[in-house]
């Protein structure tokens, strides 16, 4: 088959809103009643064999924790190596597999996500990882669907980008997969990151060996069921749960580790800098090394602001998915005179906010996703408690006794550099400063050396000129920027998510620049006519 062929423009996949009476909220609830009456026996799929070693791990809703949907199978090094193994064994025909065969593939994936897969893999996430309906709509099924789609459209771009030709000369650019097996390591919080980031690498002509938090199993199980029902073939993704150390130490001592596609803790990811640094003289290839990690991601309010979108951006960007975005707000700098007319009806607003189970669709707010993360951020607002220099003035309250429930808190402090303006919390905790009105330039630096953090953070203003300075000032404070609304809900083709500083190496997925870290450039010049002397013209005498 021969064609320059062109793939099906991409469009954004419209978000389902699950009110009262409609069709997909009662396909919803028929799922998620299907997944609570079933318990899962998870294995691993290491070159296309599903592998149970019977030491199992439980999986427990966090806001049911008593409850359990499953186990899966633990694996350990002998496992990590084998995912190589297969993946190695898998790399050749795959690489070569003509790169629209690729494509039809990950465009099936998604259009089983959209339609037969799409109320299952949903409710995985609410169950898994305690995120509402519409929550895991935008995530699981939403972003995950574009990027496919879009994903396969910026294949198709990077591959059809070519090199001017002089008379005589055909110069071309092959993108080949990189030279070896590429390393996801991915997180609890979103499963489109968690398909993503081994799915983009793979769609490059690359094989996986994919590791995801064990929070997330759950929902990375029906990821693995969609790719092997789009036709994923067998070692091309190879998806284990063993400890990371336990991996780390085998992946990062490969001599065919080709790179790393990670989003999670940036102490892990400098850890895993470190080793890659460690072990560089080992590798066929530099390695490519990607990675998206935390935030102290703010919210700064000008005093020409209006007081409805600071509060409904608050909210919004504090509270959904309990805060456990990397993108949520866990910082507000608010001007006096707005805070006056705020206070009040935010405070009243956040404390009226429904906590419970995700099988009531009217609660705002779950459950934080275990209880290591439960007790810090308990830490956090008992903290806040004790200090005579900030006041919690919503929430503070917190209940693990049936699940890891945490009452979305407001924290105000008179220090703009207090422990919870500084620090990653990731739960539903945010902290205002109050400012003098005439100080807003003032705090704008105040706020750009706070964190160590770049990754998300918005502004809300109705005055141009401080929309303009907060622009220019807070430049290199977030990866995603945003003007008068939440800092929070990066759409894939619109808006590339990614940070800089701590927060990552900014290779904005959701945009064709990621995939282009999934490949590796030959330049090919062919002559057609080449010279059969070594002279030149300028070697002849007068």
């Amino acid at each position: 088959m021969n064609g320059f062929f062109k793939i099906p423009t991409p469009i954004n996949e419209p978000i389902f809103p699950y009110a009262p009476g409609t069709t997909e909220r009662k396909l919803l609830k028929e799922a998620l009643a299907d997944a609570r009456s079933k318990t899962l026996d998870i294995p691993m799929y290491i070159g296309g064999k599903e592998v149970r070693t019977g030491n199992t791990k439980d999986i427990n809703p966090p806001h049911d924790k008593n409850h359990k949907l499953g186990h899966f199978h633990r694996g350990d090094a002998s496992h990590v190596q084998q995912a190589i193994d297969a993946a190695l064994a898998a790399k050749a025909d795959w690489e070569n597999m003509p790169w629209e065969q690729r494509a039809a593939i990950f465009l099936k994936a998604a259009e089983l996500l959209a339609g037969p897969y799409r109320y299952k893999l949903n409710a995985a996430t609410m169950l898994g990882q305690s995120k509402n309906a519409f929550q895991a709509e935008i995530d699981a099924a939403c972003e995950m669907i574009d990027f496919l789609r879009f994903n396969v459209a910026f294949m198709s771009e990077i591959y059809s980008d070519q090199p001017i030709s002089s008379k005589g000369i055909w110069n071309r650019i092959e993108y080949r997969a990189l030279e070896g097996f590429v390393f996801a390591l991915t997180p609890f919080n979103f499963t489109a990151i968690a398909g993503n980031l081994p799915a983009s690498a793979a769609m490059m002509g690359n094989v996986i060996v994919w590791k995801p938090a064990f929070t997330q199993i759950y929902a990375a199980n029906v990821l693995m069921e969609i790719f092997i029902e789009a036709g994923v073939p067998a070692g091309v993704i190879n998806l284990v749960y063993a400890s990371g150390p336990e991996t780390g130490d085998i992946i990062f001592k490969h001599p065919d580790f080709a790179g790393i596609h990670f989003t999670g803790s940036t102490g892990v990811f400098q850890n895993v800098w470190k080793q890659i640094g460690d072990n560089i003289q080992t590798y066929k290839s530099y390695p490519r090394i990607v990675g998206e990690t935390g935030g102290k991601d703010y919210i700064m309010v000008h005093p020409s602001a209006n007081v409805d979108v600071v509060r409904t951006a608050i909210v919004r960007g504090a509270f959904e998915f309990q805060g456990q975005k990397c993108s949520a707000a866990s910082r507000a700098y608010l001007p006096k005179s707005l805070w006056t007319k705020l206070e009040k009806e935010l405070i009243a607003e956040v404390n009226n906010i429904k906590v419970g189970p995700v099988e009531d669709f009217t609660n705002f707010v779950n459950a934080v996703i275990d209880e290591k993360a439960f007790d810090k951020i308990a830490s956090y607002i008992d903290g806040a408690h004790a200090d005579p220099n900030v006041e919690v003035i919503a929430g503070g309250t917190y209940d693990k006794s049936q699940g890891y429930f945490i009452k979305p808190t407001i924290i105000l402090t008179q220090s703009p550099n207090s422990i919870t303006m500084c620090e990653e919390i990731f739960g539903p905790v945010l902290t205002i400063y109050i400012y003098d009105d005439e100080k807003f330039e003032e705090t704008l630096h105040i706020l750009d050396n706070t964190s160590p953090y770049a990754l998300t953070g918005a502004v809300i203003s109705q005055d141009r000129y401080a929309i303009e300075l907060a622009t220019n000032i807070l430049r290199h404070s977030a990866g995603n920027f945003y003007i008068n609304d939440k800092p929070t809900g990066a759409v894939v083709g619109q808006q590339p998510f990614g940070g800089g500083r701590a927060s990552g190496t900014n290779d904005k997925a959701g945009a064709k620049v990621n995939l282009l870290r999934w490949c590796s450039m030959r330049t090919i010049k062919e002559t057609f006519t080449p010279p059969t002397n070594y002279t030149y013209p300028n070697f002849s005498e007068e």
